[in-house]
């Protein structure tokens, strides 16, 4: 009786253990559940051919790219960032709800030799990776380099971004930062100028690697402070992730919020306003100058002649259709005071005198004849008399 009470005990406290995950192999099973995985249908293949990749293990509805990277391996990583990577020919695939996925997957040729992997890490949120063993046939193979002092630095202080943007930054210059932070060598040997790895990365766009490498060492025990610019592409805004990575694994993530460039925007809106009226303006010049003259208004305003001052009888008109002809003015000579008369007596009485070379006797005879003292003149209405031609 006691011994099955014993057992009964036994087996209730074992299943109230495994209930609470408290159990061995229940820590071990929660623990590998945690931990990606990834898996090949194939562990080689030429370019050109296709693979599927099989995950487990990953956060549901998650986003992942997939990539075939050269020189690389599992204990490693990928140690010249995505710059290593077939990115061309990367495929994203989403987690089920159960955090696996199965995507094919082509075969491609990366940059860097051999030994390669596929290399399966998470696009948004928490960050998770895991390496599958892949060689791509007829690829070249090159020996990995040793590892000097590689994770033997650890980050001991946050991380910060310094510096700020200036005025050419707001009409479109490269955005650029000091990535600060402070590492203390934890291993038993000095770590003299150490390559980091900083990237920059927008929105689900994985994070770009660019090796950076710092002067100086950093004996057992000690803390160094590193400062690393990092600069933005011209035009850029918007939410960056700039990250740190050192010995292929990440140390530090800092946010970076980029302003919008609003000199450009500005610029554009001018230049939109200020081409088409200065279009208008030579066009409707254009226009002005080749457009036909109207006959009937006569020669333009600016070259019509200055018209003459009128006066009485300046103006003719010939009977035919109305038309006046201007007649040019004729100003009256001066008068000058008439000599004296010396046919006028003193006392007012006229006295007759005649012309030296007409006298009274030699005029025409007949009703017509003037009286003597006259002067004769030819009518009005009488012919005109001509000598012999």
């Amino acid at each position: 009786m006691n011994r099955r009470s014993s057992r009964l005990l036994t087996v209730l406290a074992l299943v109230a253990a495994l209930l609470a995950g408290t159990a061995p192999w229940a820590a071990a099973a929660s623990a590998a559940a945690e931990k990606p995985s990834v898996t090949l249908s194939k562990s080689q293949a030429g370019t050109g051919g296709s693979i599927t990749v099989k995950g487990a293990g990953w956060r549901p509805d998650t986003l992942l790219m997939m990539l075939i990277c050269g020189q690389s391996s599992p204990s490693r990583g990928v140690i010249g960032g995505t710059n290593s990577c077939a990115n061309s020919e990367g495929r994203a695939v989403t987690t089920d709800t159960e955090g696996a996925f199965s995507k094919s997957l082509p075969v491609a040729e990366p940059p860097n030799p051999c030994p390669c992997v596929v290399h399966v890490a998470t696009v948004t949120g928490q960050k998770a990776q895991a390496d599958a063993v892949f060689q791509v046939a007829g690829h070249p193979v090159k020996a990995l380099p040793k590892a000097s002092g590689s994770g033997q630095l650890s980050m001991v202080a946050d991380t910060r971004l310094e510096g700020s943007s200036g005025l050419l930054t707001w009409f479109g210059a490269p955005p650029s930062r000091s990535f600060t932070f402070t590492v203390g060598n934890v291993g038993s040997t000095p770590v003299k100028n150490p390559i980091f790895q900083v990237g920059t990365s927008h929105g689900v766009f994985a994070p770009q690697w660019e090796d950076q490498q710092w002067r100086g060492t950093i004996k057992p025990g000690q803390k160094a402070q590193v400062k690393l610019p990092v600069e933005l592409s011209a035009g850029a805004h918007g939410d960056y992730l700039v990250s740190l990575k050192y010995g292929g694994k990440v140390l530090a993530e800092q946010p970076w919020g980029v302003g919008r460039p609003w000199g450009v925007t500005l610029f554009w809106i001018l230049l939109c306003i200020v081409v088409p009226a200065a279009v208008f303006r030579i066009g409707m010049a254009v226009v002005d100058r080749v457009r036909p003259r109207d006959r009937r208004s006569g020669p333009s305003r600016s070259s019509r002649p200055s018209r003459p001052s009128r006066s009485k009888g300046s103006r003719a008109s010939n009977g035919a259709g109305g038309r006046t002809v201007r007649l040019p003015k004729v100003r009256p000579a001066p008068q000058k005071p008439a000599p004296a008369d010396p046919a006028t007596a003193p006392n007012g009485t006229t006295q007759t005198t005649t012309l030296p070379w007409f006298t009274p006797d030699t005029g025409p005879t007949g009703p017509e004849r003037p009286e003597a003292g006259q002067l004769s003149a030819p009518h009005e209405n009488s012919p005109t008399t001509k000598g012999n031609t």
